[in-house]
C-alpha cells in the first residue's frame, strides 16, 4: 500500500460518513417539513373553526337581540292604554255603554244596525270609567239586535259587543 493512497481512502471514508449524515439530515428535514405542514394545516382548521364559532356567536347574539326587541315591543304594546267597551243593561230598554279600559274613546260611533238604518251621531269622548246611557228600541216585527258594532279614533276595525239580556 502506498502512503499516498491513505489520504484518498480517508477522504473516501469521510465522504461516505458525510453522505450518511446528509442522508439522515435529509430525513430529519423531511419529517420536520411534514410536521410544519401538518401544523400549518391544523392552524388553518383551527382558524376556520374559530371563524365559524365567531359567526355562530354573532348570529346567536343577533337572534337574542331580536327576541329582546320583540319582547320589549310586546310588553310596550300590552302596557299601552286601551279602550275597552262594555254594554250593561240598566232597566227596561235602557243600556249603559261603559269604557272599562285605560284610555278614552274619542269620536265613538255606533255603526249601522241594518242596511236601512243610519248610524247614530258620534259621541265626542267617552273617558276612562265613563258611561253613556242609550235606549234600544225594538219593533214588533223585527225584534231587538243581538250585537252592536262601534268604532272610534284609532280603531277602524269595528268592535262588536253582545247586547246583554234585560232583567
Amino acid at each position: 500500500m502506498d502512503w499516498g493512497d491513505i489520504p484518498a481512502w480517508a477522504a473516501f471514508g469521510l465522504s461516505g460518513a458525510a453522505l450518511l449524515v446528509a442522508w439522515k439530515a435529509r430525513g430529519d428535514g423531511k419529517r420536520s417539513a411534514d410536521a410544519a405542514e401538518a401544523s400549518a394545516a391544523e392552524a388553518r382548521r383551527s382558524s376556520d373553526a374559530s371563524e365559524r364559532s365567531a359567526t355562530a356567536a354573532e348570529a346567536s347574539l343577533a337572534l337574542q337581540q331580536q327576541e329582546a326587541d320583540a319582547r320589549q315591543a310586546a310588553e310596550a304594546e300590552a302596557a299601552r292604554p286601551r279602550v275597552r267597551l262594555a254594554l250593561h243593561w240598566h232597566r227596561g230598554q235602557i243600556f249603559h255603554l261603559v269604557n272599562e279600559g285605560s284610555a278614552p274613546a274619542e269620536n265613538l260611533q255606533l255603526l249601522t244596525i241594518s242596511d236601512d238604518a243610519s248610524p247614530l251621531e258620534p259621541l265626542t269622548r267617552l273617558g276612562v270609567g265613563e258611561g253613556a246611557e242609550f235606549l234600544i228600541m225594538t219593533g214588533l216585527a223585527g225584534g231587538a239586535p243581538t250585537t252592536l258594532e262601534f268604532i272610534w279614533d284609532g280603531q277602524e276595525e269595528p268592535v262588536r259587543l253582545r247586547i246583554p239580556r234585560s232583567g
